[in-house]
């Protein structure tokens, strides 16, 4: 991989080591995004396509080892660099046990040594990287690049994808919230010729309407009011990649014509510029609304949805395909036994009937939500009818189903909140990472409200 090709984030928050490390780096041909605070970090990388990062542990905002676990976690082939200073021993070993690569110190920073850190991280992740697809090429058709099922409307999906991967054609995915089109746009990525380039998303819905078009294709400075500086857009990140358009009938209607020309043209231009800049990238879009449902309520430009179309892919309900459920639910109960370290042996006959008789409105996702909380829930070796949350009393959405505490009566909402939050921790032991996903908010939101209302998470679990 050439430096050319590879994207690197720093967090750091001294500008003078941030900018210094930038600089260097930018040297040598790399593309360098630069953080100074955690949150801000988790945002950009959480954007796509860095292959490295290279991360302080020292951060205002939050601890630099969750910054490093949920790099981890969302792209486990990103390798991270860890700038530790002296006497920072403990600390360099618990970031090697979240997954941390290598480690720099800052107080005796030399460039070629750095560097080297940076060519063997890339060897490593390469190296995982063919690993990973190797694995891939023999996994067997119940599990499919990390798509659960067997069922045949799966298959069918299967074979579509080895049908279109290796073309450009630009692919549609249809279907419900919570199915998968996400892991379906990674098989279609990752099993193309464009697999070493970076596979860039973008969620249409959650980016405010005023701010779409600069994520997208950039801006100049001074393009408008806030624009200090120069910016490149999504699209030429995803150079040479696939770009992903999630959730399309959601992108504002106006900006539609413009998408529309860059398919055709394949070159856009930057807010405030008249210079044209030649893009090559392969698009894969998704939505949740049905494209004649689109298109007539005037969401989505039928002659847009006619060029982004070329294959649709339409993912059935988890309800059409109740096959799949009892595979989905294994493939759940293993992966979150080992993490949270559960003595999970398997799923009861009368919880299976549970299982089959939802109606799954939230899809895989929802699935595997109930036995994320299942396996943290249960209290034997088996999950049983009551560690899901049906009908076990109605709580909302969010909530920690099965808590069974009673709030007490003439509490502020800071005080249920705080309450909440407590109970929470002691269920799971003090992990944060779990009481996060029970509560159903992001971990360093989590660590905001313990730090908030002064939580002694260990005080807690020693009680």
């Amino acid at each position: 991989m050439e430096n050319k090709d590879v994207r690197i984030l720093v967090v750091d928050d001294e500008e003078t080591m941030a900018d210094s490390l930038k600089q260097h780096l930018v040297e040598e041909g790399f593309l360098v995004d630069t953080a100074d605070t955690g949150t801000g970090a988790i945002e950009l990388f959480d954007q796509g396509g860095h292959q490295v990062a290279i991360c302080d542990l020292q951060l205002p905002d939050m601890d630099g080892l969750d910054v490093v676990r949920h790099i981890k976690d969302a792209r486990p082939l990103t390798e991270v660099i860890v700038l530790t200073g002296h006497g920072s021993g403990p600390r360099a070993f618990e970031a090697s046990k979240a997954g941390a690569f290598d480690f720099v110190e800052k107080d005796n920073f030399e460039l070629d040594t750095l560097l080297r850190r940076i060519k063997n991280a890339l060897k490593q992740r390469e190296l995982l990287t063919e690993n990973a697809n190797m694995r891939r090429q023999l996994s067997t058709r119940s599990e499919y690049f990390n798509i659960i099922g067997s069922s045949k409307s799966m298959q069918t999906i299967y074979e579509t994808i080895e049908s279109v991967a290796k073309s450009d054609a630009n692919v549609l995915i249809v279907g419900e919230s919570g199915t998968g089109k996400e892991l379906i746009a990674n098989a279609i990525h990752y099993n193309s010729l464009r697999a070493r380039k970076p596979f860039i998303k973008v969620n249409c819905a959650a980016l405010p309407k005023e701010l779409i078009e600069s994520e997208l294709f950039g801006h100049t400075k001074g393009a408008f009011t806030g624009a200090h500086a120069d910016k490149e857009g999504l699209v030429q990140h995803a150079a040479g990649g696939s770009l992903m358009l999630d959730e399309i009938a959601e992108m504002p209607v106006e900006l539609q014509p413009k998408l529309l020309r860059v398919l055709q043209e394949r070159s856009y231009r930057k807010i405030g510029s008249e210079k044209t800049y030649a893009v090559d990238f392969r698009l894969i879009s998704s939505t949740n609304r049905p494209p004649a449902d689109a298109i007539r309520d005037g969401l989505l430009r039928d002659d847009l949805f006619y060029r982004i179309s070329t294959i649709t892919i339409h993912v059935p309900p988890l309800r059409e395909r109740s096959e799949d459920i009892q595979l989905l639910t294994e493939h759940f109960l293993q992966m979150y036994a080992q993490k949270y370290g559960r003595p999970i042996e398997g799923v009861s006959q009368a919880a299976y009937q549970r299982l089959f008789g939802h109606p799954w409105p939230g899809n895989v996702r929802e699935l595997q939500n109930v036995i994320e909380r299942a396996v943290l829930l249960a209290k034997g070796a088996r999950i049983e009818p009551l560690d899901l949350p049906f009908d076990n009393g109605s709580l909302p959405e969010g909530s920690p189903a099965g808590t069974g505490w009673d709030v007490p009566a003439n509490m502020s909402l800071e005080d249920i909140e705080r309450l909440v939050i407590e109970k929470t921790l002691q269920r799971t032991g003090g992990n944060k990472q779990a009481a996060a996903n029970l509560l159903g908010i992001y971990r360093p939101r989590l660590y905001s409200k313990i730090r908030k209302y002064n939580i002694d998470v260990s005080a807690l679990v020693s009680a």
